[in-house]
């Protein structure tokens, strides 16, 4: 098993934002480990693009860019 990148505490906090009064361990544990495959998932797409602009560092313009790519699939 691979280690979480996400804090469980953190993914809390999202539920929370959501608007829900309680949250599950097993709740948390299950949208963490999503939250980090589509992070993850951004993530590499944008490294993708600022290797192809020959940059070695990811801008925000190229997570914004990896975002769009996700949304037109």
């Amino acid at each position: 098993m691979k280690d979480k990148l996400l804090p469980t505490a953190a993914v809390e906090r999202v539920i929370r934002a959501a608007g829900a009064n309680r949250v599950s361990a097993t709740a948390s544990e299950e949208l963490g480990k999503h939250l980090e495959e589509y992070g993850i998932e951004i993530a590499t797409r944008a490294n993708r693009l600022a290797i192809h602009a020959k940059r070695t560092t990811v801008k925000a313009e190229d997570i914004v860019e990896a975002l769009e790519q996700l949304e037109e699939l």
